[in-house]
């Protein structure tokens, strides 16, 4: 099995939107992100105009996961990934490479909204990796995590 990471085009976008309603935790349907206004056409929209940067990894031609940041802000906006492809490394490398390239463009402070639940994944995975709570909550209920890039 070989995985394959590149940078997401606006045509992954429709994919994007069903991978999202078939993640282990936090699944969110197409019907979901509509009823907030994401859809596949929005997506791509962003995408072409740079308003949000994203990387996909596939295996054989398929999207298993993804991981798309605002370069404006430095948001982690989401990072998807289905359940089979879990524990494999590839949600990390989705994210260091979302995170290298704001960085990169300017952002050293990183964050984005996890799951404030002890137990689920998401906890653990983003504070394994050198997030850190800010004490602030989104209008989701989710606990902003933040990120300072250490690189010069």
């Amino acid at each position: 099995m070989d995985l394959v990471y590149r940078l997401a085009q606006p045509n992954d976008a429709a994919a994007c939107i069903v991978l999202r309603g078939k993640t282990r935790e936090n699944a969110v349907s197409a019907e979901r992100l509509f009823a907030i206004g994401i859809t596949a056409e929005s997506w791509a929209k962003d995408i072409r105009s740079g308003a949000l940067s994203g990387h996909i990894c596939t295996v054989d031609s398929t999207l298993i996961g993804y991981c798309f940041g605002a370069p404006a802000t430095g948001e982690i906006v989401v990072l998807a990934l289905l359940a089979e492809f879990e524990n494999r490394g590839v949600g990390r490398a989705l994210l260091q490479r979302m995170a290298q390239q704001l960085v990169a463009g300017g952002q050293p402070r990183l964050f984005l909204g996890c799951s404030a639940d002890a137990t689920s994944r998401s906890h653990g995975f983003y504070r394994h990796l050198g997030w850190s709570s800010t004490g602030r909550f989104d209008k989701y209920g989710d606990e902003i995590l933040e990120y300072i890039s250490t690189t010069e």
